[in-house]
């Protein structure tokens, strides 16, 4: 196979056995071997060529084969193949393969693309490997999970995430606001029930009766509102992230459907030192890797709507509770300012759906109060993490696009609109970092809302004890040790929502909600690359 390179003098005859014997005993490629010994690549292509007679391929990024026709083959069993159908027509294939004599290669081709001749071209067997893996779009050694449709995929499940989140907080909403109709219409039913205690069924049973009416509509079309959002809020979600690792592992979705899994594939040995060679990466491969920034962006934006999702649910819970707590305080109001009589009833009945109201409302409170907490670190642990700047544009001067910076990043070499699509990528992926930068904060107000309905809650618990204390004063112990929970309680929760307030202020205060300033202008290829126009770069958080 190999004589053409003794015939020309790069190898003696004992050279070549030697490396014949190790490629054997290491289970190793002979090519790979030679060309550790400074053999040329070509003179072993030509070797190869000669042997099978047939044309040799290097890899090259134009060496593209028919989507359509790779759809339906497996990129690991062709790596461990070694051969690429390049066509199919006819019922003749045209195929670049390491060893195209060997009849089970031959065999395996025609029983796979369903042919009856194959043309053969010849091929290293790393060129091999990686024409395979850029023709399923993935760069070295990356699994195909790390495509950029395969990534666009799992992007469109996290996308589906956070609209089903949308989903629950809309719903939360309108049960919130539901539950403010309904202490609404407790309150008229409640003043309309005093009416008729004091003044009995008189001249003003006709206004009296009507205020009672409006009340129990209020509260019936509170409860048509409350009650999907009560079935919503019950739902366990999953706030999960994986770790990002800026385009060393990629982000697959497992068990699609209602409730998809995220997971990450194993680490990339290469490609840490791919990520950091970033301007010697081709166009093709810097858009793979920014696909998998956009993806990951993607993940972190889901889990903070997870977390914004459960922090809606305690507030719905809150006021749930402010609602069984006003409930409470005014059956307990009313016990203890008329006598035991048939409407002792009612007030007992308000008393205990008032306790069961807080109780629900609380079971809400705690998942929300972790999610709170769990959100706050996301962001502290973000705001020191490197960003997409870091890695794309390491100069921090302003990043203005000056001669040196522009030719690394457009070759003349580069055909018409590579890097023009490669450039939207990256402003795709840009925006998404604002993107990001933007869902931390709202997470950051959603925790300073909570707190604050925390302080809501507390200060309707503590004025209900309050104003216990103050109107039937402190003759009675048992209702004076009542209040004073309440009260202690109610405070308790104030300084609790204070907690999770000042923090989330200071944080949105600190997080900017947007910044970069990024204009990436269409270069003219009718013209050389030299008059072009400049790239401008800018981020206004970079010193």
């Amino acid at each position: 196979m190999f004589k053409r390179l003794v015939e020309r003098g790069f190898l003696a005859g004992s050279e070549l056995e030697a490396v014949m014997a190790e490629s054997a005993s290491f289970s190793s490629y002979p090519e790979d071997i030679l060309l550790s010994r400074g053999i040329p690549k070509h003179e072993i292509l030509s070797s190869l060529s000669g042997y099978y007679d047939c044309p040799f391929v290097e890899y090259e990024e134009n060496v593209i084969a028919s989507y359509f026709l790779t759809m339906r083959l497996d990129m690991e069993k062709l790596k461990n193949a070694l051969w690429f159908p390049l066509a199919v027509r006819q019922g003749r294939a045209e195929v670049i393969a390491y060893q195209p004599a060997a009849p089970a290669v031959i065999a395996d081709i025609k029983a796979t693309l369903n042919v009856e001749r194959v043309d053969f071209l010849v091929a290293l067997p790393a060129d091999l490997i990686r024409i395979i893996e850029h023709n399923f779009d993935v760069s070295p050694h990356f699994p195909p999970s790390a495509g950029r449709t395969p990534l666009a995929r799992t992007r469109t499940f996290l996308a589906d995430r956070r609209s089903l989140f949308a989903c629950y907080r809309t719903s939360l909403g309108k049960g919130r606001t539901g539950l403010a109709f309904f202490r609404t219409g407790i309150s008229f039913i409640s003043i309309a029930a005093v009416l008729f205690r004091i003044f009995g069924m008189g001249l003003s049973a006709l206004p009296v009766a009507l205020l009672f009416a409006a009340g129990v509509v209020m509260v019936i079309d509170g409860l048509v509102w409350y009650m999907p959002a009560r079935k919503n809020g019950r739902k366990r979600l999953d706030c999960f992230s994986t770790e990002p690792t800026w385009g060393t592992t990629a982000l697959e979705v497992v068990e699609p459907g209602n409730e998809p899994r995220f997971v990450r594939s194993g680490p990339v040995e290469v490609a840490a030192a791919l990520r950091d060679g970033w301007r010697r990466l081709s166009p093709v491969m810097r858009r793979r890797f920014l696909a998998g920034d956009r993806t990951d962006f993607a993940e972190e934006r889901t889990v903070l709507a997870c977390y914004r999702t459960k922090m809606a649910m305690a507030r719905t819970g809150l006021a749930f509770t402010r609602t069984g707590v006003s409930f409470a305080g005014l059956g307990i109001a009313f016990l203890r300012q008329f006598p035991v009589g048939v409407w002792s009833f009612f007030d007992a009945a308000l008393i205990a759906t008032g306790i069961l109201m807080s109780v629900e409302g609380f079971y809400w409170y705690m998942p929300g109060r972790r999610a709170g907490e769990q959100g706050l670190a996301s962001i502290r642990k973000k705001e020191n993490s490197r960003s997409i700047w870091d890695f794309v544009f390491p100069q921090k001067t302003g990043l203005s696009a000056t001669l040196p910076l522009r030719s690394s990043y457009v070759k003349p070499s580069y055909e018409p609109g590579i890097w023009a699509t490669t450039g939207v990528a990256l402003e795709r992926t840009v925006l998404a970092d604002r993107r990001n930068v933007m869902a931390r904060l709202r997470t950051a107000m959603a925790r300073s809302r909570t707190g604050l309905a925390f302080i809501r809650t507390g200060m309707s618990i503590a004025a209900v004890g309050m104003g216990l204390m103050v109107y039937f004063g402190t003759a009675l112990i048992g209702w004076v040790v009542l209040n004073a929970v309440l009260i202690i309680f109610g405070l308790a929760l104030i300084a609790d929502g204070i907690y999770w307030h000042v923090p989330a202020e200071r944080v949105r205060r600190q997080f900017p909600y947007c910044f970069g300033e990024m204009e990436i202008v269409l270069p003219d290829y009718g013209e050389p690359a030299r008059f072009w126009e400049k790239v401008v770069f800018s981020n206004d958080s970079v010193e």
